[in-house]
């Protein structure tokens, strides 16, 4: 009997240099609007934009550093599967939303 090799269809994990960037990142993305409250570094525009923004990059350096997700083609299926679960979460809480918004007006207006 042929033997095969069940090693070749397992998806490569990160390195542990790329776990160690990541968490890097991370600490980096947070202390920096931490800092910025605590030392009552800027205005409350600047420190909401501030907060906005380091929150959308360590969600992506979160993405990309732990949970794989990329262009390459072991990694698409993640990544297809991902944007399919953000399409229905956003669509089914937007539409939620909506749902409840028309109701309360027509409640008020009846």
């Amino acid at each position: 009997m042929s033997q095969s090799n069940h090693q070749d269809h397992i998806p490569q994990h990160g390195s542990a240099k790329n776990y160690i960037i990541g968490f890097i990142l991370s600490v980096v993305l947070t202390l920096i609007p931490f800092l910025m409250v605590m030392n009552h570094a800027a205005d409350k525009k600047t420190l909401f934009a501030v907060i906005v923004i380091t929150a959308v990059l360590q969600l992506i350096v979160q993405l990309v550093c732990f949970l794989h997700l990329g262009s390459n083609p072991e990694e698409r299926w993640n990544l297809i599967s991902f944007i399919f679960t953000a399409i229905v979460i956003v669509l089914l809480v937007g539409l939620s939303i909506w749902i409840m918004w028309s109701l309360n007006a027509n409640m008020v207006l009846g």
